[in-house]
């Protein structure tokens, strides 16, 4: 009698395929990661002046490298990130992505953390026909020599006050004092917050620039008491609106309502200030925060692999990565003129929101968000749509925290 072949079960055909499938995909994995690596190179600030952010974004660069390698490489081929230490220097960063370029023969090109670093690095690039990406530089300054290799993905930084100076005109505010550290980024925020407060009906009755190595205080914070101001805004990094706050704490200045470019938006600045941090406000390009799309799962995986919070810095550095795989993708080459069409041309949304630049390379979609720090926290306040919780007006009198 003959016999017939039993037909196999649908859980035995189900198992059947997905090991088949597997085996499949750890082969092709296999010859991916066997071909020469795409090399992404970055000069990252490790040490110096800007050492903290600096290594956030690297870190957040390796992580968006790592996640691509995850999901099976970028154009068949696996990614490497080729670092190196520019001490916060701009001649320094210059002279490693000379070396990036002409000795390691990286494939790709992530910019520096600041202004001032890029603008030296972007001077190697444009030299070189080499596409950068530039995650957080904002001085607009950069995107006005008629360049055609960089392109902007932090808001410029005239823009980066609009949406405070806004919020506080609409709350009743009347007058800015502002005052800045003396160098490309702070001067440009300066410019801007004339221009906005000139637009929202505002006064700016005092406005003063520094020195950025400042540590004393205590006269510009006196001037600034004098000129009655309902709104305080300081172009400043981490140190200097510590500082600021605590020579203002001393003098018994509340304004209406204090506000930093640098500095609040950082877990250091609540550290070292404790409850005197509440009712601050920061500006930010990212924040943590379960309204703003892909925070949380970021950021704890962010904590798994670092063993720190992530701020605006790690964020940064991802969607830099993000940006650049976008633009090889589209390109479906890794030729730097097809790259350059594709990071002046596309729209691209990723972790640290809306990518689109003019031909010039400068930003034009990107937002900065506005958060206050409120009992001991940082919660994102504007815009309004992403908010944690309402800007609280006034600032609290320093004798009743």
């Amino acid at each position: 009698m003959a016999t017939m072949n039993k037909i196999p079960s649908l859980s035995t055909r189900v198992w059947r395929s997905f090991f088949l499938a597997l085996a499949g995909a750890l082969l092709m994995a296999q010859g991916a990661f066997a071909a020469e690596p795409i090399r992404v190179g970055v000069s990252a600030s490790l040490t110096g002046a800007y050492a903290a952010p600096g290594s956030d974004l690297l870190d957040g660069l390796k992580m968006w490298a790592y996640d691509v390698n995850s999901r099976g490489a970028l154009l068949g081929r696996e990614v490497e990130i080729v670092s190196y230490d520019d001490q916060s220097d701009p001649d320094t960063s210059a002279r490693l992505y000379e070396k990036l370029i002409s000795d390691d023969q990286v494939d790709l090109l992530i910019g520096p953390y600041a202004s001032d670093v890029t603008l030296a690095a972007s001077e190697v690039a444009e030299r070189h026909g080499f596409p950068m990406v530039s995650p957080s530089a904002s001085a607009t300054g950069i995107w006005s020599r008629g360049y055609q290799n960089i392109f902007q993905y932090d808001s410029p930084a005239d823009r980066y006050m609009d949406m405070l100076i806004e919020s506080a005109s609409n709350a009743g505010l009347t007058t800015i004092a502002q005052a800045d550290a003396g160098n490309d980024f702070p001067r440009e925020v300066a410019r801007g917050v004339r221009t906005k407060a000139a637009t929202a009906g505002m006064q700016v009755v005092f406005d003063e620039e520094y020195r950025e190595d400042n540590v004393d205080f205590t006269g510009l914070v006196q001037r600034i008491k004098a000129s009655n101001p309902d709104l305080v805004i300081g172009g400043t990094y981490l140190k200097d609106s510590i500082a600021f706050v605590r020579e203002a704490k001393r003098q018994n200045f509340a304004p209406r309502a204090l506000a930093f470019t640098v500095g609040p938006a950082l877990a250091e600045f609540g550290d070292a200030l404790g409850a005197d941090a509440d009712g601050i406000m920061g500006v930010v390009a990212w924040m943590r925060s379960g309204n703003v799309p892909m925070a949380y799962d970021f950021s704890f995986r962010y904590k798994e692999n670092t063993g720190r919070n992530a701020g605006v810095h790690a964020a940064y550095g991802y969607a830099a990565g993000q940006v650049l795989e976008a633009a090889v993708r589209l390109a479906d080459s890794l030729d730097r003129d097809a790259v350059r069409a594709q990071l002046r041309e596309m729209k691209f949304g990723s972790l640290l929101g809306r990518y689109r630049v003019a031909d010039s390379g400068l930003q034009q979609d990107k937002k900065t968000y506005v958060m206050q720090w409120q009992d001991g926290h940082r919660l994102l306040v504007l815009p309004r749509q992403l908010r944690d919780n309402p800007i609280i007006y006034p600032l609290t009198p320093w004798s009743e925290r």
